[in-house]
Parts: structure tokens; sequence; C-alpha cells
């Protein structure tokens, strides 16, 4: 019997769920981007996180850290590359219970508004300050 996915652990929810070309006519293909996969891209690349300290951070293990970031950099291309819709929703995933040593160094909700750049020392608050919520992927 496999062992139950265990929820990765999410600084915020992202500011903004939906990115795309402009002006390209008609209905476009969607590709979509689960929250954790989100929070892998921003971890990694914009804060500047080794794929351990991305691991610590979200409270799974470091080769759970490189298969989502793997998944979520193939559907940015993709995205990118070929002028698709992208969406953020889903996945499985715990937000930061707002306590008092948070989630970690790059926290976006520690750190006050904008968004924060390397290793959390930057500003950021994402939306949801309340209690821990818990998303699950839907299909």
């Amino acid at each position: 019997m496999p062992r139950p996915m265990k929820r990765r652990r999410v600084c915020s929810l992202p500011d903004n769920v939906s990115f795309g070309p402009l002006g390209k006519p008609g209905d476009q293909e969607e590709v979509r981007m689960t929250v954790d996969e989100y929070e892998t891209i921003r971890l990694i690349d914009l804060e500047a996180f080794t794929q351990e300290a991305a691991a610590e951070q979200m409270n799974v293990g470091r080769t759970t850290v490189q298969a989502i970031y793997a998944d979520a950099r193939k559907k940015l291309a993709d995205a990118l590359v070929n002028g698709k819709l992208l969406t953020i929703d889903g996945g499985k995933y715990q937000l930061c219970d707002y306590s008092e040593d948070f989630c970690g160094p790059a926290c976006r909700r520690r750190s006050g508004p904008g968004h924060g750049c390397g290793h959390g020392r930057g500003q950021g608050q994402g939306r949801g300050q309340g209690p821990r919520h818990e998303q699950e992927e839907q299909h």
C-alpha cells in the first residue's frame, strides 16, 4: 500500500492566478500549475533557495521538491513557448499557520507588503493571513 501524500507547506496563495499571451484570439489551450508547483518556482527561482532549503521550507523531502520543480518548469515552458494560458490552482498543500515561527525564512506573510527577493529578506505578503487552510486538488 503506498504511503499517503504529505501536504506541502505553502506561505500564501499567489496574488495572480492566471497568465497568458495578450491579443491571442479565440480559445486558448490551458496549462494548469498547482499551488505547490508555484511555490517551488517561487522558492528556487525567485528566492534563490537550493532544493534542500526549499524542501525544508515546504516540509517535504528533497526528491519530492525536485520532482515538483521539474513538473512546474515543464508547465511554465509549455505556456511560454506555445502561447498557452497558465492557471495556478489546486494541489495538495497547507498554508502556513501564521504562528510565531511561520513556515521558514522565505515566508511572504512575515515580511510585509510586496514580494520577497533572496531567502526571504525582501518584502512579501500573500492573501489569507488567518488560520491554517488546507486545499486538495480538484479535477
